[in-house]
């Protein structure tokens, strides 16, 4: 199933896609995919739901997302092209869950960036408690997938000092969606095809193989460390292809163009505006 939520910001719908690629109305069946949701996906026929007429936004697919849980330098070649050794542990930061947003809303620069960049990654979905798991298991906790843009200001991130985070998680710097993929309809979350336009221009290309540590042992990895729980969203690394890894570096300017796609998962566009042209 594709679920999504579709409608103005703060008054998203859930809605699922049928086999035309039309939205189907669910709100006769769950109010939202609220976490206790999420644990219990309803199995529904979208031909029998009605039907939403026009061309509605899509907002995040899933609904107060608890923690956005990060993976650095999880492809051996984008690893390679920041110059940084492949890491023998998953590195991980939190991704500030206000800068959440919808797959086709716009980024928006920060008042004093000039670092922006793009990182598209698998997302991850929780939907059952996970809390010292095994990579055997950990799949089964997983309600689904989805894209994630880890949008980065790479001045804030790295020469602030610190850690990641505040280089992450300004307002609109986590794009997910447009859909929550089951698992059912991706059945190898390690062989999908990943990729980034910038204003028509191909910057990342990758593949799922590439990543350092599987979906699985993220997973299991980070329930060894905090819980895991129905909503929270897990971005699982980015391929190369980055601006800060050109030569020179290309960073986010307002009028850019993005369009980002995953295997199985659709796609997004976003345009970037400066704080000031929000």
């Amino acid at each position: 199933m594709r679920f999504l939520r579709y409608g103005e910001i703060g008054s998203e719908k859930p809605g699922v896609m049928d086999a035309m690629g039309a939205i189907r109305d669910l709100s006769s069946i769950i109010d939202d995919f609220t976490p206790d949701v999420l644990q219990n996906l309803p199995d529904v026929d979208p031909a029998g739901l009605p039907l939403v007429e026009g061309t509605p936004r899509i907002g995040v697919p899933v609904a107060h997302v608890g923690k956005f849980v990060c993976i650095g330098l999880n492809y051996s070649d984008h690893a390679e092209e920041a110059g940084m050794a492949i890491p023998t542990e998953p590195i991980v930061f939190m991704k500030a869950t206000s800068a959440i947003v919808g797959p086709n809303d716009p980024v928006v620069l920060p008042r004093g960036s000039v670092k922006g960049d793009w990182e598209v990654e698998l997302g991850v979905v929780i939907g059952k408690p996970a809390k010292y798991v095994s990579e055997a298991d950990a799949l089964d906790h997983v309600a689904g997938y989805c894209i994630a843009h880890d949008v980065s200001e790479r001045e804030f991130q790295i020469e602030r000092g610190g850690n990641w985070t505040k280089g992450k998680s300004c307002d609109s710097f986590g794009p997910l969606g447009p859909w929550l993929v089951t698992p059912d309809e991706i059945s190898d979350p390690q062989n999908l095809d990943l990729s980034l336009d910038l204003n028509g221009t191909r910057m990342q290309t990758g593949n799922t193989r590439a990543m350092v540590f599987s979906v699985a042992q993220i997973i299991s990895y980070l329930s060894q460390m905090m819980s895991l729980q129905p909503g929270d969203v897990i971005a699982t690394g980015t391929p190369p292809g980055v601006g800060m890894g050109m030569t020179p570096p290309r960073y986010l300017r307002a009028g850019d163009r993005l369009d980002l796609s995953v295997q199985g998962l659709g796609r997004q566009s976003q345009t970037v505006l400066q704080d000031s042209d929000a």
